[in-house]
């Protein structure tokens, strides 16, 4: 039996509700620093899972929302839905539902990032790290923590502005997620530091690193001539034999970068 019009003229309305908002969900899935599975393998899909408890939670509410959503999108797609899903298509309480789960979806994204660097920030980044670690001694898998600062921001700030310091710190995390893995976990804590957490998958994991990274620096300066970019870093071994905490970790590498800083090595 033909729908009536102004429920055809619904149904097309909801289809075009639930195709925006099923497109909207995934664009907030795939933000890159929330979305860090962007490679295969059980560690990789360890960290994903224990982010945090709270996030699992909220995920898994998001998760099943969003699979309503799509089964709701299909049947609409067909041409004559019945009459049961016109009805929980049209009505307003399930999209201010799904809305509300986007916005506080975009709100935790936001607790947990840097919204000058998009990279994780300090509450995003002990989250993240303090489960990595734990899944490492799990799996007696060894990490590095890089402790980073960059060199002469001030200078910059008060030679060039403000803006041209947040465009150094800008290209320094650029230089940071180009250098390490998809799976390492890259935060700006704060100010002109930064740190990140690797997986230690040889003996020369540090050293390739920090090859790549002085590389990419230098990349990053190329395309500012009026001063260097550069970074003086600490690092400290997490070794799952002689667990430490993260806190702990963090201390042993700041202490090695101003060691460094003391010494005038840096890596540029």
């Amino acid at each position: 039996m033909p729908m009536p019009e102004l429920q055809t003229d619904k149904g097309s309305e909801a289809a075009r509700l639930a195709t925006s908002l099923s497109k909207q969900s995934k664009q907030i899935f795939n933000r890159k620093i929330i979305a860090i599975g962007r490679k295969n393998g059980s560690q990789q899909d360890g960290l994903v899972e224990n982010l945090s408890s709270a996030l699992r939670a909220a995920d898994s509410e998001f998760g099943q929302i969003l699979q309503e959503v799509d089964e709701i999108s299909e049947l609409l797609k067909s041409d004559h839905p019945d009459t049961q899903t016109m009805r929980v298509a049209t009505h307003p309480a399930v999209w201010a539902a799904v809305k509300q789960a986007l916005l506080d979806r975009e709100l935790r994204y936001l607790a947990l990032t840097d919204d000058l660097t998009c990279l994780f920030n300090r509450r995003g980044f002990f989250a993240a790290a303090t489960q990595q670690i734990k899944l490492a001694q799990r799996n007696g898998q060894s990490l590095l923590l890089f402790f980073c600062d960059v060199d002469n921001l001030k200078k910059i700030n008060d030679t060039y502005g403000h803006h041209e310091g947040d465009l150094a710190l800008i290209r320094t995390a650029d230089a940071l997620q180009q250098s390490f893995r998809d799976s390492d976990i890259v935060s700006r804590l704060g100010g002109d530091e930064f740190i990140a957490l690797a997986s230690e998958t040889s003996a020369q994991t540090r050293d390739i690193v920090l090859r790549r990274l002085e590389k990419n620096l230098k990349k990053s300066s190329a395309t500012e001539s009026r001063y260097p970019l550069s970074l003086c870093i600490g690092v400290a071994r997490f070794d799952p034999k002689h667990a430490i905490t993260l806190g702990d970790l963090m201390v042993q590498a700041d202490k090695a970068m101003y060691e460094k800083k003391r010494n005038a090595q840096k890596i540029v």
